[in-house]
């Protein structure tokens, strides 16, 4: 057992049922042995199920509460959720780097939840291109990541054309060559990264526990292929646990 963890911190929505947002971060981050800190983005009623209210936190609280965390924490990695939006988003994101350039920062794109409720809508895509030229790593589904281009409708040539920016995996879910296969693309190289097993359960929040699982594999000095593949062992696993939409944390 590592006695000095290090600091992540998750920047997301509190979702009371836990299978979402910081709580199923924090989860995530205890399991793989770092140290979970956590802001709230919003406050919202939903279960598993259903989506109901959000309450979003003001853009100044959050800025404040990042420089309090830095200013205390040698925070190696981020992991960003729900946002109201781009400027939101960018805001926070330049914020990060100025206090600690080293920090790393993944972006989990839910522009939706799974229970069909729309969080962000993006209209200026030249702002979006800046921001992800400070962002590490995105992890778009095969839905969201058509919500981030304003001319492509392929979700892998949209993949490749954003990996000029940031890191991006194409979370294979809805892979409809190759379902369950997700692609990782960088500056540099293309990877595959197949499924290890063939039937999963439904969770409300994998992404976010995916997300937030790459982040902690990051940062322990993980290469990103490498914080890639150990979270989707992690997340089919999470997955696998039990037939319910909210799955149990384990290694």
């Amino acid at each position: 057992m590592s006695k000095n963890r290090p600091f992540v911190l998750s920047i997301a929505g509190f979702d009371p049922s836990g299978g979402a947002g910081v709580v199923a971060d924090c989860k995530t981050f205890e399991q793989h042995e770092v140290y979970g800190l956590a802001i709230n983005t919003a406050n919202t009623i939903q279960t598993e199920n259903n989506f109901y209210e959000i309450e979003w936190t003001s853009l100044e609280f959050t800025t404040r509460s990042i420089e309090k965390l830095f200013n205390t924490y040698e925070i190696k990695a981020v992991k960003i959720g729900i946002v109201p939006s781009l400027f939101y988003l960018g805001t926070i994101v330049t914020l990060i780097k100025q206090l600690s350039p080293a920090t790393q920062i993944v972006w989990d794109t839910v522009v939706k939840s799974s229970t069909t409720f729309d969080f962000l809508e993006i209209k200026n895509y030249e702002s979006l291109r800046l921001i992800l030229s400070e962002i590490d790593l995105i992890t778009p589904n095969y839905n969201e990541i058509i919500k981030l281009s304003k001319e492509e409708t392929d979700p892998e040539s949209i993949a490749e054309t954003l990996s000029e920016h940031c890191a991006v995996l194409l979370k294979g879910g809805h892979n409809p060559n190759e379902p369950g296969v997700d692609y990782l693309y960088t500056k540099e190289h293309f990877f595959r990264l197949e499924p290890n097993h063939s039937e999963i359960y439904e969770k409300h929040g994998s992404g976010c526990v995916l997300s937030s699982a790459i982040t902690a594999n990051l940062s322990k000095e993980q290469y990103v292929l490498n914080a890639c593949k150990n979270a989707k062992i992690y997340i089919e696993n999470y997955l696998l646990s039990n037939h319910t939409k909210l799955g149990y944390h384990y290694v």
